[in-house]
């Protein structure tokens, strides 16, 4: 484990203090060289080797053998085809849906209908849904989304996603955070030259920085 990040925990989680309820950590990459006017975006979902004690909610849109699957594996939310028609005439509840959860599955079959109704409020979030073909493993889906977060560029040079909670151990989190980097850089046009620095936050705490440094 690359010592500089476990560091950089360290100070982030000191920085933060105790409060009275669980803080979130997140990462914050800065990146550089990059003109994000001109096209560049980056919205990846990334695996976390240490699963957050409090996962990532997914919502599955499915009928028939496919929605029965999805609530055997525990999904958050099953929505059936009807309930997806139901939401076109009410925008207040699909933004609602947008902000409760963070992964959206859905049968290919139904995912002409998704985009109508989903689409104007997943879409802005960058949490437009992942096709879900019919044989697709949904336990395995479900378990990798659980255990995922998701790092979006907002048309700026930075990259923002949570990595665990501070129940979590420095190591534990160090080793998410390097999974976020190693997985940014592969998408980056320069790779590691495209990043400037590398901080870390608690929800209440103030923010840990490290700069520009090569993490392997």
């Amino acid at each position: 484990m690359d010592a500089d990040l476990v560091g950089l925990i360290r100070e982030a989680r000191e920085k933060a203090g105790r409060r009275n309820f669980k803080q979130s950590v997140d990462l914050i990459i800065r990146l550089k060289d990059i003109d994000v006017k001109k096209g560049f975006s980056l919205n990846e979902v990334i695996a976390l080797p240490h699963a957050p004690n409090k996962r990532a909610k997914v919502c599955v849109i499915a009928s028939g053998d496919l929605a029965l699957r999805a609530r055997r594996a525990n999904a958050d939310r099953v929505m059936e085809g009807s309930e997806l028609g139901a939401l076109s005439n009410s925008k207040r509840e699909a933004k609602r849906l947008s902000r409760v959860y963070d992964f959206f599955l859905a049968d290919t079959q139904l995912m002409p209908t998704v985009g109508k109704v989903l689409g104007p409020v997943l879409g802005p979030k960058g949490k437009m849904a992942m096709p879900l073909p019919f044989n697709a493993p949904v336990d395995a889906m479900l378990d990798r989304l659980r255990s995922s977060t998701r790092a979006r560029t907002r048309n700026q040079l930075m990259v923002a996603c949570r990595i665990g909670d501070e129940d979590m151990d420095d190591n534990m989190l160090a080793e998410n955070a390097l999974a976020v980097i190693n997985a940014v850089e592969k998408k980056l046009p320069a790779g590691e030259r495209n990043i400037a620095g590398i901080m870390a936050k608690f929800t209440m705490g103030k923010v840990a920085r490290l700069p520009l440094v090569k993490v392997a």
